[in-house]
């Protein structure tokens, strides 16, 4: 198996869809977020499609080239899915067909999978809802909530421009400690930090980290509202522009000097 590469861009790539926890409407998001990290030769979409809860994803198989996987409930209430998904995933591993994995579902049952996956040196993203529990994020090397897919991030920054204090930005996440603790990470012994290396670092500290979370469509954009944290510099190399990123240092007061009477008393 191939090493996961430094920018998390891999050349074939794995898509599978757990149908119980993935909604049909997202299908075409979902294919252009996995393409930014690898092309999806295998598309499979695992579900009992003799339930009338897969219908919405009947539609769009066809018109995405994805192929539908049927596993029967044997138990009533149980979810069947996940072990099908699992075993096709182990053998597309050890086939070497593939250079990455998407799994798109919410469930913490595939938390080991992707474990192991990332144990073979193999690149694995999740998409899912921002409810997925933190174990199976953590487990991946780049995570993607489904609602920074559905929100309009035009709108958000507008938002946040304005101050809005609505219900939505109050529940927002503060992202500067972590942008501070990828900061520490990159920087260089001058202090600055290319932003593509802070860029890297955030994945690595948080798999589930998206600019698109706290409102902004890009990393630049998000520094860019901590003016009074961050500094940032562009420069022009052989007709390319590369970003850094410094800290601005924090002004202490200076401590009160003594007076020299005071000086003469104390000694």
């Amino acid at each position: 198996m191939k090493n996961i590469p430094k920018n998390n861009k891999v050349d074939k790539m794995a898509m599978l869809i757990d149908g119980d926890n993935a909604q049909p409407s997202l299908i075409v998001k979902l294919m252009a977020e996995a393409g930014k990290y690898g092309a999806p030769t295998i598309r499979r979409i695992y579900g009992d499609w003799t339930t009338p809860q897969m219908n919405g994803w009947k539609e769009c198989l066809n018109n995405h080239a994805i192929q539908p996987i049927q596993q029967f409930r044997y138990t009533v209430g149980k979810n069947a899915t996940d072990s099908a998904l699992i075993i096709d995933a182990m053998d597309l591993l050890h086939s070497g067909l593939v250079d990455g994995f998407c799994i798109v579902s919410s469930d913490s049952d595939y938390t080991r999978l992707a474990t192991r996956i990332r144990e073979e040196g193999t690149f694995v993203m999740g998409i899912g809802q921002r409810k997925t529990p933190k174990p199976f994020v953590n487990a991946c090397n780049v995570f993607i909530f489904t609602e920074n897919l559905t929100d309009d991030i035009d709108e958000k920054i507008e938002q946040s421009e304005k101050g809005s204090s609505d219900s939505t930005s109050q529940q927002r996440p503060n992202p500067v400690p972590l942008l501070k603790e990828a900061f520490t990470m990159s920087a260089d012994e001058d202090g600055w930090a290319h932003l593509g290396m802070m860029g890297t670092n955030l994945r690595q500290l948080d798999p589930s980290f998206d600019p698109r979370t706290f409102g902004y469509g890009q990393l630049l954009q998000l520094i860019s509202a901590y003016k009074d944290i961050f500094i940032i510099r562009k420069e022009e190399d052989k007709g390319r522009s590369a970003v850094y990123v410094k800290r601005k240092e924090s002004r202490r007061r200076a401590p009160r000097k003594k007076s020299t009477e005071a000086a003469h008393n104390n000694g």
